[in-house]
């Protein structure tokens, strides 16, 4: 169906009938009264507001509901009770605010491009029917939101759990760490995949086609990393990185992205590099030397091929099902002259997705 530019025919009185019924009840308190009934300063509500990611309201606003009065006695008792200190917890409201922002506008899209295509109708009626009945999906997209975080709040206590044996091979036998990075916390296999052609691709696309190529990748990346162990950081356009837990798994995610997107006639080819190596691990961000030689192997990668640094190449050597290939030397900004190796499927089928 062809996009409009008419704006939904929502009145004030049905959007505050649902805006009261997202935040649990009507405005009933300013910030002065909310700072005063949590017991905390008007500069730490206004801190922890502002982390969330809200736009500031004037003090004398009546802008605020018992449920935010509930969030911020909450987030006060966790620095209170000595569990985190304020500068945590205004991190981690950081970090709920950006992720749910995120998601929100998502799931908001994702509903509006399902209605028009499965009812047949357009953008603006689409819009407009998803606020009559949002209401009705509050509670169980509200349900599956917990229902996620608690499972990836396991995953990530099994990691902190579990040392594997690719990180006790850490000082005997991996990669030697460069200067500065043996203060990096943890050891990982670090892949970026990325999307070939897809700045002139992107140019002959109309929004639909192009919103479809990019949700596809982003669906499929997402699939064979979780179902190789390993976990998708973020999409930056027509890239994506991830960690694993070991090398080898790293690597077969690596392969698997590769040959998936070789055999799809709909989409571009990619290419990519693996690396293992330490990393900071800051605001659901990665930082550190192997992210950025990931990046730069990736960069000189051929279309469909799979690169990874000579370290990297040792701790997996005698895997059956992996074959190395060295290359011809490359001068990578950053770290000067390297050697990359190809990585290329041995024995095996690799990772088997359902």
């Amino acid at each position: 169906m062809p996009l409009t530019t008419e704006l939904p025919r929502i009145g004030p009185r049905q959007a505050t009938t649902i805006e009261a019924r997202i935040l649990g009840g009507g405005h009933t308190l300013n910030r002065r009264q909310i700072a005063r009934e949590a017991g905390v300063s008007l500069k730490w509500a206004r801190q922890l507001w502002r982390a969330m990611g809200f736009a500031n309201v004037s003090e004398s606003a009546v802008a605020f509901t018992e449920r935010d009065l509930h969030a911020l006695r909450t987030a006060t008792g966790l620095v209170q009770d000595g569990t985190m200190s304020e500068e945590a917890a205004i991190s981690i409201a950081r970090a709920f605010g950006q992720m749910t922002d995120r998601m929100v506008i998502w799931q908001i899209e994702a509903i509006v491009e399902d209605m028009v295509v499965r009812l047949g109708i357009s953008d603006t009626e689409a819009r407009e029917r998803l606020i009559e009945e949002l209401p009705a999906m509050i509670e169980p997209l509200q349900e599956l939101l917990s229902y996620a975080w608690r499972r990836q709040l396991n995953e990530g206590v099994q990691r902190l759990a579990v040392r594997t044996e690719s990180q006790r091979r850490w000082a005997s036998g991996g990669r030697h760490p460069a200067r500065g990075e043996t203060e990096l916390p943890i050891a990982r296999a670090v892949g970026f995949a990325d999307l070939v052609s897809y700045t002139s691709l992107s140019r002959r696309m109309n929004e639909h086609t192009l919103a479809s190529l990019v949700t596809t990748f982003e669906a499929r990346c997402a699939e064979i990393i979780s179902v190789g162990g390993g976990r998708m950081i973020k999409t930056i356009g027509d890239e994506v990185l991830y960690i694993a837990d070991t090398p080898q798994a790293g690597a077969d995610i690596a392969l698997a992205l590769s040959t998936r997107f070789a055999s799809d006639p709909d989409m571009p080819a990619t290419r990519g590099a693996v690396v293992w190596g330490r990393i900071l691990p800051r605001l659901g961000d990665i930082y550190g030397p192997t992210v950025n030689m990931a990046s730069r192997l990736t960069s000189i990668a051929d279309v469909g091929t799979v690169l990874t640094d000579q370290p990297t190449a040792r701790m997996l050597a005698g895997n059956e099902r992996f074959v190395l290939t060295p290359q011809e030397s490359a001068n990578l900004r950053g770290f000067g002259e390297v050697h990359p190796v190809l990585l290329t499927r041995g024995e095996g089928s690799g990772l088997v997705l359902d």
